[in-house]
């Protein structure tokens, strides 16, 4: 009962919060990029300060985090991992399925800070975007996010990782780091309870540019997963081998 509770007031005052916030900035929506920018970095920072003090749950970053112009690609299991990046990063330009930009106000002000938004339906035409945006972002030192899976994966579960994370890494010719999350266990994917404990968020060793395309989506899928199992084992998750 207790968890329901503070899962019930979690969500009431980060929606509440969110929308009082959102409209009370609207006219940053007119204004340069940067108080967008802002915005969302202090909404994040809100949403998971929240999170810690009503439902219990704290987060813990590892490894290195990086910066300036870099291709972040991360594994993928819960809403938190696409709102807690603005706050743990400076700045970056996520990868968002394009209809979230439409959102009132959380696709507004996404929209307006260059994040990317994709078409998944466009074929070659998403991709042509993708790196043309990405080639914009990296010019202006900006960390790319990108979650190669496309779609939240339960805890455990591994999916195909879609060519646009490869497309990225060729044409931009940057580092890509890895990042492996035990999110999924503590805010799940379309679930309503945020469950206490310590969501980790773990940035691995850099891939280096230039490796052909097998060899980087190999590479990327061995480093996430098998740290992803590991932070899953270390929470006491079983984990399918």
């Amino acid at each position: 009962m207790l968890l329901w509770l503070r899962s019930i007031a979690y969500n009431l005052a980060l929606y509440v919060t969110a929308v009082a916030i959102g409209l009370a900035a609207t006219p940053a929506l007119f204004m340069p990029r940067g108080a967008a920018v802002w915005i969302i970095h202090n909404l994040s920072t809100l949403a998971i300060w929240l999170l810690r003090v009503i439902a219990g749950t704290r987060y813990e970053i590892r490894g290195r985090l990086p910066e300036g112009g870099v291709l972040i690609a991360a594994k993928h299991q819960s809403m938190w991992d696409t709102i807690a990046m603005p706050a743990i990063l400076k700045d970056p330009a996520i990868v968002l399925k394009a209809e979230l930009l439409w959102i009132p106000y959380y696709g507004w002000f996404s929209k307006k800070a260059d994040m990317i938004g994709i078409d998944r339906g466009a074929g070659a035409k998403a991709v042509r975007h993708l790196i043309q945006q990405g080639k914009a972002a990296l010019a202006l030192k900006r960390p790319i996010v990108i979650f190669p899976e496309g779609t939240r994966a339960a805890p455990g579960a591994r999916l195909d990782y879609k060519p646009g994370v490869a497309a990225l890494y060729r044409q931009l010719g940057v580092p890509c780091v890895p990042v492996a999350v035990n999110s999924g266990l503590f805010w799940p994917r379309r679930k309503f309870l945020r469950r206490p404990g310590t969501i980790v968020v773990e940035f691995l060793e850099p891939i280096p540019p230039g490796l052909d395309r097998e060899t980087f989506m190999a590479t990327l899928s061995e480093r996430i997963e098998t740290a992803t199992d590991r932070l899953l084992a270390e929470a006491g998750h079983p984990v399918d081998k």
